[in-house]
């Protein structure tokens, strides 16, 4: 059940904001599910899957990925409407580390409701990483989006690079836009291609599109799409990091998705600012042509940067590889 929620959970991804993504299952006594919600800004996944219970709320277990609740924000507290839903046994997956909402185990335990924490799903964490990092490190998480060649290339010699994976691994791409809260280019990127950068697909048209960012001090021409009105655009005429991390913290913002060239994308990285890689890689080569990175400054072997292996996906002809520093998150 546990599973089933964080499922429901991650259909919230990219909806809830600055909040974790939380999903919700309730159960009568004999296991049948009566009641299921997820957190997509609004009302909490508790407060969804009870609505949908109703009255059989009395007495069933509510299975959650994330630790009820206990404070007044936009929303009641969740433990609040737990207990007069009459649920006699909340099964958690996740302790709030946010000191603002935790305390809803014991206010449920104070009310007589049994209490189980269990951590064994551990997918559950893994799919909120983003705003697990936020609350560590105060800052947001940032996955730099790479599509190369075999060989490492990002463009040919010449300059074009549209298109080196195919239209399955560009859908993906457009879901990972929609799940994050910004998206990131420098201005080479933008003059360059004169991207859009707002999610392709339709399947969310109830939120806002990501907030473009673009860095560096070159000027974006007017009548450029970065102009338009699809989303919010945000220029930081700066190429100083300090400033990118002050206004993402100042946003709240969970997940920052980087969709840049080369030279940003090797300067957050040698900053430390690379949470996450995700490497789109088509089976062709080119040979020559623009490397998805830069120098590193590494001079012998001992100096590389290593990754740890998250996943390997097919999506049509191409793979996608995702990567996190080996220290974890």
């Amino acid at each position: 059940m546990l599973k089933r929620a964080n499922e429901l959970a991650c259909l919230g991804l990219g909806l809830t904001g600055s909040n974790p993504i939380v999903g919700a299952v309730i159960v009568d006594s004999a296991g049948k599910i009566i009641g299921e919600g997820y957190h997509k800004s609004g009302p909490h996944a508790e407060v969804v899957a009870l609505g949908q219970a109703g009255q059989l709320a009395k007495g069933a277990t509510l299975f959650v990925t994330l630790e009820p609740c206990n404070h007044h924000g936009k929303t009641g507290p969740c433990a609040e409407a737990i207990i007069k839903a009459g649920i006699t046994k909340v099964v958690y997956a996740m302790r709030d580390p946010n000191v603002l909402a935790s305390g809803g185990a014991k206010a449920l335990e104070a009310a007589g409701i049994e209490v189980e924490f269990n951590s064994e799903v551990i997918e559950i964490a893994d799919s909120n990483r983003a705003w697990l990092h936020k609350i560590k490190n105060n800052r947001p998480y940032f996955i730099w989006k790479i599509a190369t060649t075999l060989d490492g290339r990002t463009a040919a010699i010449d300059g074009s690079s549209k298109w080196i994976t195919g239209p399955d691994s560009r859908a993906e791409v457009s879901k990972l836009r929609s799940e994050s809260n910004a998206i990131l280019v420098g201005t080479a990127t933008a003059l360059a291609d004169n991207p859009n950068l707002i999610p392709r697909d339709q399947e969310r048209m109830s939120k806002s599109n990501p907030v473009r960012i673009v860095m560096g001090l070159r000027e974006i021409p007017s009548d450029f799409n970065l102009h338009n009105d699809a989303a919010e655009t945000v220029f930081i005429r700066s190429h100083d990091f300090s400033e990118l991390v002050e206004f993402c913290s100042e946003r709240d913002f969970n997940q920052v998705f980087v969709e840049s060239g080369s030279e940003l994308g090797t300067a957050l990285l040698k900053a430390g600012l690379i949470d996450e890689l995700i490497i789109f890689q088509a089976a062709s080569l080119l040979g020559s042509g623009q490397s998805f990175v830069g120098d590193l400054g590494a001079t012998n072997i001992k100096e590389k940067m290593d990754f740890l292996i998250r996943d390997v996906a097919q999506f049509g002809n191409d793979l996608k590889i995702t990567l996190t520093k080996e220290t974890g998150i």
